[in-house]
């Protein structure tokens, strides 16, 4: 009876890897028959639709609940919670800015040979989701696509702190401690401020040398068919390289993404 029982309970690797299959498989059909209900759905009728006992679609969903992909409703009831909305939009800007943005971003480069990236914010960082840029540049490309950096230190989180309110701004000053890379780099909030007040002004933000020494940033805004600010296009290059005439050529692509986003611009958007 002891060598039964110990069979039971001992797993091979593999054993292992197919039980946690199945329960993705038996959580990915527990969302999928939510998604078939408009309204909250019980307990049996989940367990029902997918063939499972009621208690392992109990524990799976209770699961589910804590990662707020699932909301539990009045009676026992289930339906989609909102993180699947949350992480819904992410991709969805992610992907569609991705698309609008290539060939623009390849455009971009081949007029300037300098590296163009695609930034998106995610909590107080921003993350690179496309980068154009070639070997001739002769610059290192040290942020892979993926990567990430604090706001403060680029031109891109720039442009979103200064589209947040100053009581925001002040929070991500308390949780961050604004800590710097750079002798460049703004550590205080006073001058974050200041500069910030100069990205709402101008409509452009830079980094200089704040997140790399030798290199300078410039970035302009790229916003969706709602206008609400979705990504960052920059520029990077040797701050001895950088060329005046290059803002223009950078602004003039970021207005053509956010027009292939369905973004209407104002009639008149000045620009210094």
């Amino acid at each position: 009876m002891a060598s039964t029982k110990s069979e039971k309970v001992t797993k091979t690797p593999g054993e292992a890897g197919k039980t946690a299959i199945q329960v993705i498989e038996r959580m990915m059909n527990l969302l999928d028959a939510l998604a078939l209900h408009e309204e909250s759905s019980s307990l049996k009728n989940l367990a029902e639709e997918t063939d499972l006992h009621p208690s392992t679609a109990h524990r799976i969903l209770n699961d589910l609940v804590a990662c707020r992909l699932v909301e539990r409703g009045d009676g026992g009831t289930y339906r989609l919670g909102l993180k699947l909305l949350e992480l819904g939009n992410l991709v969805k800007a992610r992907l569609s800015v991705r698309e609008a943005a290539q060939a623009p971003m390849r455009a971009l480069h081949k007029l300037t040979g300098e590296t163009i990236n695609l930034s998106v914010r995610q909590g107080d960082e921003i993350v690179y989701i496309d980068r154009a840029y070639s070997e001739r540049s002769g610059m290192q490309v040290v942020r892979a696509i993926g990567g990430r950096a604090p706001l403060h230190l680029t031109s891109v989180g720039k442009l979103f702190l200064a589209s947040d309110d100053p009581n925001q701004v002040r929070a991500y000053v308390t949780r961050t401690g604004l800590a710097g890379h750079t002798r460049n780099s703004i550590t205080e909030l006073g001058k974050l401020e200041s500069e910030l007040n100069q990205v709402r002004q101008f409509g452009h933000a830079r980094d200089n040398e704040e997140l790399e020494l030798g290199v300078s940033c410039v970035a302009a805004e790229i916003y969706d068919d709602s206008g609400k600010l979705v990504a960052g296009l920059s520029l990077s290059s040797p701050t001895d390289r950088i060329q005046a005439d290059w803002l223009k050529l950078l602004q003039d692509t970021a207005l053509q993404i956010s027009k292939g986003m369905g973004y209407k611009p104002k009639i008149s958007e000045p620009h210094s």
